[in-house]
């Protein structure tokens, strides 16, 4: 085994308790924008420009193995994907050569000079070279080509002398020919080997059936910068192509999807929120103490103008995240590394954001601060990665061991939420605000207290006949005429179109009562509009609000609806009388109330007044006295008052009404989230830059009576802003879990919901479409159409598939039944336990094909 002639150096070389220089190799001839190989045991690299060095990884202590047989210098490297025997494949403008490792490792030991397998010559300068799933074929990227080239023959050393004198066309499978610029980078699918995707220089990606020789799909052009590098993921089958300019474009290959896009990274942005987000620990308890600032995040320091994409990798850890996270629905995620020449990056594919950044220029004593190209490796179950790289402007070639548990040391703080639960886990304390209702339950009642003469009526009757007030049914004074139809549509055809349409009014949001039979809406013409689940009759009318109704919100028990409009009053109406009952008055608050809803099972309302969150304790009496029967006696009275961290306006507010719980979340114009727990009448934990833009909207999973659900699920919620998609929470760990950015929403605030099993998230959108999303997945399953301009607010039916929708300019509601798909996974949830609990002979698989065989047909 023959020693490279060039400087080669192993050892330690310990730069931090994150990174390592294990190898650092002079080459005479530079090395930069070369095709690197990272194998589980293996890295291989060009060395003095046409020798081929091959270093173990394992066992550092091995002699590098060098092969030659290259007589210009080599521009790609790859290793095979089969474990025995080893493969390697290496190109240059003369030869495309086959190597098997173990045989060139034998004959070396006998003193002989191992040779490799001619696969083609004088194809042009490769610039990428990829094998297949089982080694059978290899892909050359050369000039605006892909060569398919046969490599299975080639691995009968048997007929080694008979195939040296076949001619190349024999050994070319397929010539792909469709680019219209250099191909930078091509991927096999994993799970349908006969396909292989390319990106290139032309800026786009094709997707080529190499077995036939033709494209099966060719995109537009993506962005500005060429295409770098690619990468197919098999667990979420997604396609993630890098760009020069620090972009990453991600894409589904899902058969139904039809190459979707799915979102697009910008990893420079992702940077510097996550350096932010590790200067000052913003997932974090408030009455935690700040650690020391990571190396290289200190302000101030300057920022790279770009970070090209130079090579995408998988990255598994599993390991870390379940440690960290418990059970979560990410804690499987796809991770993948990114290489540029600044540094590396982890990005999660399930919520796109970054886990860990590692940057060059914080270790000052690694040999290579700017790299040229690179490669990255990560074993499954292991914590430890091994990067490959060369300098841009050197000749030097180094080999880093990453420990991943270091790199990801600045999440710790993520898991600061860990002991919070929607679900309570112990008993009111005497000191809590929540404590009220318990206390007022045990109060003795007074004792009844004689009427005295000025109290008695000057008429003395026990009641008063008169005005009709005492006739059944009351007469109802001043009632505005607001039930008059529109453009003499008739009921019927209102029936049969499952619509209801007002000229010139705007939805807020709209939701379901609890037994799924009403359907609220606050409308921008001051009235509240409650209708029946199939949108058939004609609505109640709730009026009185001076300004746009900005909530609407049912109790419990179905039987009150709560409005909160910009004229600052919160109004509680009851829904069998249609009229109001009980009128919060502005004196109560320093500023306009932006949401209400009803709290802790209807024993009080929740408020947001600016910055501050206020519990009012409320008393709902329907009855009235005949003499003052327009003075309402229902009465509130505020309970706790809490501010917000920062004094920024409260701009959503959600906590869960369905049962028991101590935690309410609330958004504020600075784009953070913060969760109080009523409880302890303190703020618990506070997400900082949630989103790039104010948070209009968090919605919680909140389930149904009619379905159940895994307590753990009960700890998820959404947030939503305008331009910046849909986030999905967990509360125990305040980590971002998946990012959902499928629908357009640029410049109007579109409401979300979550369904009732907690497998779905709905979205309005401004493309007249209302979306859904399944939880496990980053891109939507269903697109609903209907509307004619933007859905404002979308809703789930608790009892049965189906969404309401609501759009603007012209307000409309959209009964949507969902596709059989849909409607499968749904019953599925609604039917398991009741049918569970009412089988006679206890076999739920019996009564699950029954029902599905009643559904189908």
């Amino acid at each position: 085994m023959e020693e490279p002639q060039g400087f080669f150096s192993t050892g330690d070389g310990c730069v931090g308790d994150t990174v390592t220089e294990r190898c650092l190799v002079e080459s005479k001839e530079p090395v930069s924008h070369v095709q690197l190989a990272c194998g589980l045991c293996f890295c291989a690299f060009p060395l003095d420009g046409n020798e081929l060095c091959v270093w173990s990884t394992k066992d550092p202590s091995y002699q590098p193995l060098i092969l030659r047989g290259h007589r210009q210098p080599i521009t790609a490297v790859t290793f095979g994907n089969t474990v025995s025997p080893l493969l390697i494949c290496s190109a240059s403008q003369d030869y495309v050569m086959l190597w098997s490792l173990d045989e060139c490792r034998q004959k070396v030991l006998l003193g002989l000079t191992p040779r490799g397998l001619v696969l083609g010559t004088l194809l042009g300068k490769a610039l990428y070279l990829r094998l297949s799933p089982d080694d059978r074929a290899a892909a050359v990227c050369a000039g605006n080509k892909i060569f398919m080239l046969d490599t299975e023959s080639y691995q009968n050393i048997q007929l080694l002398i008979f195939l040296h004198k076949l001619s190349q066309s024999r050994s070319t499978l397929a010539v792909l020919e469709g680019h219209r610029g250099p191909v930078t980078a091509a991927e096999f699918c994993p799970w349908q080997t006969h396909i292989i995707i390319s990106v290139s220089e032309d800026r786009s990606f094709k997707v080529w059936d190499h077995h036939v020789g033709s494209p099966l799909y060719s995109s537009a052009v993506l962005t500005a910068s060429p295409l770098l590098s690619l990468l197919v993921d098999e667990k979420s089958k997604q396609l993630v192509a890098g760009c020069a300019d620090g972009q990453l474009w991600v894409f589904s290959l899902v058969e139904r999807h039809h190459y979707r896009c799915v979102t697009r990274v910008d990893l420079k942005k992702k940077r510097e929120t996550f350096s932010r987000r590790v200067e000052s620990r913003l997932c974090s308890l408030p009455e935690e103490n700040r650690r020391p600032r990571a190396h290289g995040l200190e302000k101030g320091e300057d920022m790279e103008g770009s970070l090209p994409v130079l090579s995408l990798a998988p990255c598994d850890l599993s390991l870390l995240l379940s440690s960290e996270c418990g059970c979560l629905p990410s804690e499987s995620a796809p991770c993948l590394w990114v290489g540029s020449s600044a540094g590396l990056l982890i990005l999660n594919l399930a919520n796109f954001e970054l886990e860990g950044v590692l940057r060059y220029k914080d270790f000052r004593s690694l040999s290579i601060q700017v790299a040229g190209s690179c490669a990255m490796m990560s074993k499954a179950g292991e914590q430890k990665a091994i990067c490959l790289l060369t300098s841009m402007f050197g000749c030097q070639i180094a080999v880093l061991e990453i420990r991943l548990a270091a790199l990801m040391r600045s999440r710790q703080d993520l898991g600061a939420g860990r002991s919070l639960s929607v679900l309570p886990r112990g008993c009111v304390l005497s000191t809590s605000p929540l404590h009220f209702r318990i206390a007022e339950e045990h109060r003795t009642p007074p004792a009844p207290q004689r009427r005295t003469v000025q109290d008695q009526p000057l008429v003395f009757h026990s009641k008063v006949r008169s005005s009709g007030y005492a006739t059944a049914p009351h007469v109802t004074m001043f009632s505005p005429k607001t039930n008059t139809r529109n453009n003499g549509d008739s009921p019927s055809r209102r029936r049969s179109s499952h619509r209801w349409c007002v000229t010139n009014l705007h939805f807020s949001y709209s939701f379901y009562a609890g037994d799924g039979r009403w359907l609220a809406c606050g409308l921008a013409n001051h009235l509240s509009l409650v209708f029946r689940a199939d949108l058939t009759g004609t609505p109640a009318v709730f009026s009185g609000h001076d300004g746009a109704v900005s909530t609407v919100c049912w109790s419990h028990d179905g039987r009150w609806l709560l409005s909160a409009s910009l004229d600052g009053t919160p109004r509680v109406w009851s829904l069998r009388r249609a009229e109001l009952v009980l009128c919060v008055g502005r004196d109560l608050f320093p500023k306009p109330i932006q949401s209400a809803q009803f709290y802790y099972l209807d024993a009080f309302i929740l408020c947001s007044s600016g910055p501050e969150l206020q519990l009012l304790k409320c008393h709902i009496d329907t009855s009235k006295d005949e003499i003052r029967r327009y003075k309402q006696k229902s009465r509130c009275r505020p309970v706790f008052r809490l501010p917000t961290a920062g004094p920024t306006e409260i701009t959503s507010l959600s906590a869960v009404n369905d049962f028991y719980s101590y935690l309410v979340l609330t958004a504020g114009r600075d784009k953070t989230v913060e969760v109080f727990d009523l409880n302890a009448g303190r703020s618990a934990a506070v997400i900082a830059e949630a989103h790039s833009r104010p948070v209009h909207q968090i919605c919680q999973n909140k389930g149904s009576s009619f379905t159940t659900q895994q307590y753990q699920v009960y700890n998820l919620f959404a947030t939503t802003a305008t331009g910046d998609g849909i986030k999905l929470w967990d509360l125990r760990t305040l980590r971002c879990e998946r990012r959902f950015e499928g629908h357009p929403n640029h410049g109007y605030p579109c409401g979300i919901a979550f369904s009732p099993c907690g497998r779905y998230v709905a979205s309005g959108a401004e493309d007249r479409h209302a979306y859904v999303y399944e939880l496990g997945s980053s891109t939507f399953s269903h697109r609903l159409a209907g509307h004619t301009d933007t859905v404002a607010g979308v809703a789930f039916s608790p009892s049965a598939p189906q969404v309401r929708s609501a759009r603007v300019g012209g307000a409309r509601l959209l009964l949507t039944r969902l596709p059989a798909s849909f409607l499968r996974g749904w019953w599925c949830y609604q039917i398991q336990l009741p049918y569970v609990l009412n089988s006679p002979n206890g076999n739920p698989t019996v009564l699950f094909r029954n029902c599905f065989s009643n559904l189908a047909s």
